[in-house]
């Protein structure tokens, strides 16, 4: 049998790169009431390894340091961070977007730190996360809105549907508060509807399948 020749070899190594690329780049997951104990159950249940970026928006109090690279740093076996400007997006790396700060994601996978006005009356604000994310990694990335009141997400999410990404909403059964899911699944756009427990085991499902 004759050795493959070089481009044979070339287009083998494509091959085997392309398997190993995840179905969605990108995970970005919402909360405000209640969100600590939800997302700590969801990112707790995300395996070393998980090949996807996950930046966390959680509505915190501006006039605080946040605790929450520490907490879940102790539920977690991925690497937690509080994004800092310019830094660049790494798969299996949890970003958890800063106090009094819009978290935006560029084009070329770095963040944006933004002071600009609140949305929603709150800053950080899932829609502009979510409108950043649909912007720049459209059908690759992943939307999650967890308990939380008011309506932050419900429009951030369908600009996500429509660069063809995918919405998992939290269910009013496990919410603590369900304003913030309810209000993404009234938009229509959300594809699954999840017991907590549930989505990690989802978001891992949907991110390592090879598109």
């Amino acid at each position: 049998m004759n050795a493959p020749t070089a481009d044979e070899t070339s287009r083998s190594h494509e091959a085997v790169d392309r398997l190993k690329q995840p179905a969605f780049e990108l995970v970005a997951l919402a909360a405000s009431a209640g969100g600590l104990n939800a997302l700590s159950q969801v990112l707790s249940g995300l395996p070393a390894g998980f090949p996807a970026a996950t930046v966390v928006v959680q509505h915190l109090d501006p006039n605080h340091r946040s605790l929450m690279v520490d907490i879940f740093s102790r539920r977690t076996s991925l690497p937690v961070q509080q994004v800092q400007q310019g830094d660049r997006l790494c798969p299996g790396v949890i970003y958890i977007a800063p106090p009094n700060y819009h978290t935006l994601v560029n084009s070329d996978g770095t963040f944006d730190l933004s002071q600009s006005e609140r949305v929603r009356f709150v800053r950080p604000s899932a829609d502009r996360l979510f409108e950043s994310v649909a912007a720049n990694y459209g059908k690759r990335a992943i939307a999650v809105v967890l308990t939380g009141t008011g309506k932050d997400g419900s429009t951030g999410i369908q600009a996500i549907k429509q660069q063809g990404g995918l919405v998992i909403a939290q269910d009013q059964a496990t919410a603590q508060f369900f304003s913030m899911p309810e209000a993404a699944i009234r938009t229509g756009m959300v594809d699954f509807v999840l017991p907590l427990a549930e989505i990690s085991t989802k978001l891992i499902a949907l991110v390592e399948t090879n598109p």
